[in-house]
């Protein structure tokens, strides 16, 4: 039995079937109760006993049920799945909600905007904002004009922002993102601007992720490199240790022949230690006295199995992060995320936060204190991965207009000074350094 999305009931009559979502409302009667259960794709009632007056509205569930006709008295002709109900088997609350601090069941007109903004997450729970968002196609980060001296900038915000759509029931998210790197550059990796697939998905495991990924670069290949050879599939999965081991390396070359640049090896490296040892060139240093640091990203999460550890041996600990591996190149990283914020809030402790560098973090463990699903992502990199698959021994190759080693983007001689007047509107003030 697989998860399916609630869209799908009204074909599947008759089938038991795994639904996740948020309980929308509930209406107790005793010896029945129902649930409505809200995905990002419907709404679809579930019938059951006196057991489901355990959910509490925009709890995060996982339901197991058949799918039955309703009689015709009690035919619901405003939602599509109006014909059928879920008759219960089984469910599991995934993640409590506390109360929500604003109305969701309306337009939202009504609600004061600054309210509606800081709990954005939740907002974009209603249907009206729900139709809204899928029209946006990406966010951009300037300074601002309007509150001056001021930034939009927040510590790992892309990642924060991915998070959150997943907290306000968006469930499956994808952009192709232009990012920037402000960072040394190295053959693989240039200074300047790049090009990810991003992607975030709610109600996955590690592997729903990995088969996913698999696919879609496995037909991307067929259709678009025809002469290139896969060597094996599926692709092999191997322990962060096992390679250590036995490759000296954390992305190993699988290629039978090295030369040959057809010959495609692709694989997945997994079970990551959690968090590695502070160090003067980690990123990380200086967040407090910690002995750790985040192997991955702070909000990587740990195996189920490890969590007692976080506690005991937090250097034993497994994160489920998973890295794409092609011809000894890293061409795709990701993993699950942490939803549950006491965990959040231990992985922040362990690798030194101070309480202000927490608080940098609230409105992320808030949302999580509203219901939020089990979620998880990747961003495979496309500009390494056209370097490796054209044979290219640089990514400027492949870069129409790319940035030298020393940050100066090709043709327009930039970055340049600015005019000053440009810095007063900004409210900036420049200061030479020794």
């Amino acid at each position: 039995m697989k998860k399916i999305f609630i869209e799908e009931t009204i074909t599947r009559i008759g089938e038991e079937v795994e639904l996740y979502g948020w309980a929308e409302t509930i209406r107790d009667h005793k010896k029945v109760v129902f649930v409505d259960l809200r995905d990002s794709t419907g709404i679809v009632q579930i019938v059951g006993g006196p057991q489901l007056s355990e959910i509490s509205s925009e709890d995060v569930v996982r339901v197991t049920g058949v799918i039955k006709s309703r009689p015709d008295n009690l035919i619901n002709d405003k939602i599509p799945t109006g014909k059928i109900e879920i008759e219960l088997k089984d469910f599991t609350i995934i993640s409590k909600s506390n109360s929500l601090p604003l109305p969701i069941d309306t337009d939202g007109y009504e609600v004061d905007e600054e309210v509606r903004h800081n709990y954005r997450y939740l907002d974009l729970r209603r249907k009206r904002m729900l139709k809204n968002l899928r029209t946006r196609s990406e966010v951009i980060i300037v300074p601002s004009r309007l509150q001056r001296g001021k930034f939009y900038a927040l510590p790992q915000s892309p990642q924060q922002y991915k998070q959150l759509l997943m907290v306000a029931g968006i469930e499956r998210y994808f952009q192709i993102a232009r990012c920037f790197r402000d960072e040394d550059p190295r053959a693989d990796r240039a200074y300047g601007e790049f090009t990810q697939l991003d992607i975030e998905m709610s109600f996955v495991t590690q592997e729903d992720i990995l088969e996913l990924t698999e696919q879609l670069f496995t037909e991307l290949i067929k259709k678009v490199f025809p002469h290139k050879k896969i060597k094996e599939s599926p692709w092999p999965r191997i322990s962060h240790k096992e390679t250590i081991e036995k490759y000296k390396s954390d992305r190993p070359d699988l290629r039978k022949n090295k030369e040959d640049k057809d010959e495609l090896a692709f694989a997945w490296i997994v079970d990551f230690p959690l968090f590695t040892e502070q160090s003067q060139e980690d990123f990380y240093h200086g967040m407090g006295k910690s002995k750790y640091a985040p192997s991955h990203h702070m909000f990587t999460a740990p195996r189920q199995e490890d969590i007692p550890l976080l506690d005991k041996d937090p250097g034993k600990v497994r994160g489920l992060q998973h890295d794409l591996v092609l011809n000894g190149f890293e061409v795709g990283g990701g993993s699950i995320r942490i939803h549950d914020p006491k965990i959040q809030e231990k992985v922040f402790t362990l690798i030194g936060f101070t309480q202000e560098q927490k608080d940098r973090f609230s409105d992320l463990l808030e949302a999580f204190t509203y219901g939020v699903p089990p979620h998880g992502g990747i961003a495979p990199g496309l500009d390494r991965f056209l370097m490796v698959i054209l044979g290219e021994p640089s990514i400027r190759e492949i870069v129409a207009f790319p940035a030298s080693s020393s940050g100066k983007t090709a043709v327009m001689h930039a970055p340049s000074t600015v005019e000053k007047e440009q810095l007063e509107e900004l409210g900036i003030n420049i200061h030479e350094g020794k």
